[in-house]
């Protein structure tokens, strides 16, 4: 149930230290986002439903039995597992 706002409510900005606040104004560019391609998607040929756990300590979920690969060592990853094949667009 959620709670109703009254008059006496504020929304205040909470000081967290150690935490700098954005720059404002700052144009971003298209050279300072790096593309990482179309994501790639597997199917989990064993589960519906598990988390996988990258040699890094990185988790990718399966959801209804697909995950997908966004970078490049979550590809690499996903392509070497025996369970796990690649969904062709």
């Amino acid at each position: 149930m959620s709670k109703s706002r009254t008059d006496g409510d504020s929304a205040e900005a909470t000081v967290v230290p150690g935490l700098k606040p954005a720059p404002l104004g700052l144009p971003v560019t298209v050279d300072a986002v790096e593309s990482i391609g179309p994501a790639r998607v597997f199917r989990d040929k064993v589960f519906t439903s598990r988390t996988l756990i990258l040699p890094g300590g990185e988790t990718l979920p399966v959801v209804a039995g697909r995950v997908t690969a966004c970078g490049d060592d979550q590809f690499a990853f996903l392509k070497a597992h025996p369970d796990l094949e690649q969904l062709k667009e």
